[in-house]
């Protein structure tokens, strides 16, 4: 029984150090100001945003802003949609399949 010995030192038991974004926590800095420390917060621009690219956005907008040639798609005469739905319904199809006759899917617009 002389190999069992007791340890009779001090063991100090404490919680985690803080993680970097519980640091961050609003209550983290409130508490460091009551503390008396420095404290520098940044709020980067797009932060938590999905804005990746919104620093060349700008130089799109401006472009695209001083453009000035009508880029418009030239619209289908109401004719020929009534002539299509006509030639389609004497032939008692549907929409789809129509589109399945022309291996296109159906898609509708409005």
């Amino acid at each position: 029984m002389s190999g069992i010995s007791q340890d009779w030192e001090p063991v100090v038991i404490r919680k985690k150090a803080p993680t970097a974004a519980a640091r961050k926590d609003e209550k983290a800095v409130n508490a460091a100001r009551r503390a008396g420390a420095e404290i520098e917060t940044v709020r980067k621009s797009n932060a938590g945003t999905n804005k990746a690219a919104s620093s060349s956005s700008t130089l799109n907008t401006r472009k695209l802003d001083e453009e000035t040639e009508n880029l418009a798609h030239e619209k289908v005469p109401s004719e020929l949609k009534k002539a299509i739905m006509q030639a389609r319904l004497d032939k008692k199809l549907t929409q789809a399949q129509l589109a399945q006759v022309c291996f296109t899917r159906l898609v509708v617009q409005t």
